[in-house]
């Protein structure tokens, strides 16, 4: 069993931001420390919903607690997501730097939930800013979608090999990009490229009208898989994208991710 920090957006129904990762990390074994970073009713994507942002200055005091309790210690990750402006950015590096000071060797996979297609951003364009210059740089894996692959780069990256050059070019770490168009439209791409590494790609079938939350999904599910005793990075993401596949499959016809449906057929 490994030990997580995660911070990102938690909703009261639905499987997005931390309902997705927290779920799906503990199906895989592990104990996760959550913090929200905002409080929703339901996705907006939904005719309506309500909630508010956690302010930075009080996810910093709750952090300082953890800390002060001394259950920094002994992380094995820290997972960010939603970010929705540059104080929650800011918060998110301190973060992140606290718990390397007590566990050095920990793993941090950031998603950069910046926005997707055909939308483009959905959060302040001075907090995308900020997730590419403070927490992209010290990242261990990076996990985003096709759109923020793009915005990052400040390149349009069309194809998986444009993606391994566009990665190896601005020196990113392990980083996995989902949702890749490819010729064949009924089909994605995922890609992963390691250092040193040549790139991966695995092509799925395209899911019509898919609830949100695959992101964060795919996210924790890749990092849970690599925690797990003998995980490596290749072994997480074909384990991953099954996974996603699966719950996919289980959640047909709903408006959500049906992860307890889904979970019910993961891979080993």
């Amino acid at each position: 069993m490994a030990r997580i920090l995660a911070i990102s957006s938690q909703v009261a129904r639905g499987a997005v931001g931390l309902s997705a990762a927290v779920p799906a990390l503990q199906a895989l074994g592990h104990e996760v420390i959550a913090l929200p970073t905002i409080l929703l009713s339901n996705h907006p994507g939904h005719a309506r919903f309500a909630g508010e942002r956690v302010a930075p200055a009080l996810l910093a005091r709750m952090l300082e607690a953890l800390e002060a309790n001394g259950w920094l210690a002994g992380l094995d990750a820290v997972l960010t997501g939603y970010l929705p402006s540059a104080e929650h950015v800011a918060f998110a590096e301190a973060a992140v730097t606290a718990v390397r000071r007590v566990s050095p060797d920990v793993i941090y996979l950031c998603d950069p939930v910046l926005g997707d297609e055909p939308k483009g951003l959905y959060i302040a364009a001075d907090a995308a800013d900020a997730v590419r210059a403070r927490l992209v740089p010290a990242a261990d894996v990076l996990k985003m979608n096709w759109f923020e692959a793009c915005w990052l780069s400040g390149a349009p990256t069309a194809r998986p090999i444009d993606l391994a050059a566009t990665a190896r070019d601005r020196n990113w770490p392990t980083t996995i990009v989902t949702s890749v168009r490819v010729a064949d439209p009924d089909v994605v791409a995922n890609v992963m490229v390691e250092p040193g590494h040549a790139a991966t790609t695995t092509t799925v079938t395209r899911h019509a009208k898919v609830p949100n939350g695959t992101g964060d999904l795919m996210g924790a599910l890749w990092l849970g898989y690599r925690l797990r005793s003998g995980g490596t990075a290749a072994g997480a993401f074909e384990r991953s994208i099954a996974g996603v596949d699966r719950v996919l499959q289980a959640s047909r016809g709903h408006d959500e991710l049906q992860l307890a449906a889904g979970f019910a057929g993961l891979p080993p």
